[in-house]
């Protein structure tokens, strides 16, 4: 009984001690209220969850990881743009980012043969060396060729780079790997889940790139697997939408995978600075903006809110899970009330039951508020896209979730000009063969679970 009494009593003292502990570093996070005010009910009131789940799900930045990065970029006055897209690059470059740069080749890859044949096309046309990072790689038969590609390259004698995120791509086993392995190739898991990595297990790599040379990127919403991808027509395969892009932008994605290298592995690749414009590669100005605990504040999730704030015509966005934060819900409801043609697709159902539980009652708001809701039937939608009016898009890993906008390392590319924001609004439009334009009345039920899913987001 007294060892009881004393093994009682060390552990609320313990618990005390980390209550003192976490609250203050907390309140330091800038967090939404209702998202410190749910972690303190929990770590008050259900220590023995909240203090762990705390611990591994509560972590936002890491100061750490900025301080080891090296700048991803600097101030930099563009000349050229229009005053809408000059402020939306201003914005961008507030947070340390990249400038827009100019004279880049931007095309969309259509489907997923389509992002099959330029991965393919650009690991062939690596000559010096090839780097990847994909959130998802299965050890499937598309991920199985890729890696084959990268292996015969590798071979050939190219210093080939593989990062996968030690969650997404935790079901692949390194023998589905050793082929580039055994040719010379490295990988790298990025905080894969280890007793080491404990405080960051809820912190993934949703970036997805595949770089050769420095001049030639692949890169956008699409995981490396047979959902995504492949050399023939799928009717499953989910619809998904990734870019090619030559040209001066391509080295900041370049400075993107050589930062988060460093930060996985310890080795430094040498980049060089973007080179001026060429005439040899195109016409579009793209804007490379990565967000993450990397990252200092919400430079993405700014830009959109800012975006939502700034469009006068459309603003059309595509996502698989939409939660959005209470201010992205308000300026989105705000640009409607305008009169702003406010639209936002996403998949009925998705991938993941629970977010579309909590996506219910937002869908529903932002339809009362007069946004169209257009719910995709003809299977899964993993693409993400933004487009604002005829001067600005955005497409890259991005989700409009909290996980996506607030915890998780990412990238979008934004692209100005008519042309380019045409070609992805064009692509979005086709989307309407199999759509249905509203939300569905639900029960009281359904209601009640759907606004408990919504609660726990804040916990996010």
């Amino acid at each position: 009984m007294f060892d009881s009494i004393i093994a009682s009593n060390f552990s609320m003292i313990a618990g005390v001690a980390m209550t003192i502990l976490i609250i203050p570093r907390m309140l330091r996070q800038r967090r939404s209220a209702a998202s410190t005010t749910a972690w303190m009910l929990a770590i008050l009131l259900i220590p023995w969850l909240g203090i762990p789940a705390y611990f591994v799900l509560g972590g936002r930045k890491l100061k750490g990881a900025q301080l080891l990065k090296p700048p991803l970029g600097s101030a930099e006055p563009v000349v050229g743009l229009p005053p809408g897209e000059a402020s939306a690059d201003r914005l961008v470059q507030s947070y340390g980012l990249p400038p827009a740069r100019f004279g880049n080749r931007f095309i969309l890859c259509a489907d997923g043969v389509d992002i099959y044949r330029r991965f393919m096309e650009t690991i062939d046309s690596a000559e010096k060396h090839i780097h990847m990072a994909s959130f998802i790689l299965h050890p499937d038969p598309v991920g199985l060729a890729i890696v084959e590609a990268l292996a015969r390259r590798a071979r050939s004698g190219l210093d080939v780079r593989l990062m996968l995120d030690g969650v997404g791509s935790f079901s692949t086993s390194k023998r589905s790997l050793d082929p580039l392995v055994r040719a010379g190739g490295e990988v790298a898991f990025f905080l894969p889940v280890r007793l080491a990595h404990f405080t960051r297990t809820n912190m993934r790599n949703h970036r997805k790139m595949l770089i050769a040379d420095d001049v030639r990127v692949v890169a956008g919403g699409a995981n490396v697997a047979v959902e995504y991808m492949g050399p023939e027509p799928d009717p499953k395969r989910w619809r998904d939408l990734s870019f090619l892009l030559e040209g001066p932008a391509v080295r900041d994605y370049a400075a993107l995978f050589a930062a988060d290298w460093q930060f996985v592995t310890g080795e430094r690749i040498k980049t060089s600075p973007p080179p001026p414009a060429a005439p040899g590669f195109g016409e579009a100005v793209v804007q490379i903006a990565p967000s993450g605990p990397d990252v200092p504040g919400d430079p993405v999730y700014a830009a959109i809110v800012s975006a939502a704030f700034a469009a006068r015509r459309r603003l059309w966005i595509v996502t698989p899970y939409f939660i959005p934060p209470e201010g992205l819900a308000e300026a989105l409801a705000l640009a409607a009330h305008r009169g702003v043609d406010v639209r936002v697709y996403v998949p009925d159902p998705s991938n993941h039951f629970i977010a579309d539980l909590a996506r219910g009652q937002p869908l529903r708001d932002a339809a009362a508020a007069g946004v169209s809701v257009i719910r995709f039937i003809g299977g899964m939608v993993h693409a993400k896209i933004l487009v604002v009016d005829d001067g600005l898009a955005m497409v890259g890993s991005v989700n409009i979730d909290p996980r996506s906008l607030f915890l998780n390392f990412e990238a979008n590319a934004i692209v100005y000009g008519a042309e380019q924001v045409g070609a992805v609004a064009a692509w979005i439009e086709n989307l309407h063969d199999t759509t249905q334009k509203g939300v569905t009345p639900v029960s009281d039920l359904r209601d009640t679970i759907e606004g408990v899913a919504r609660m726990l987001d804040p916990l996010l």
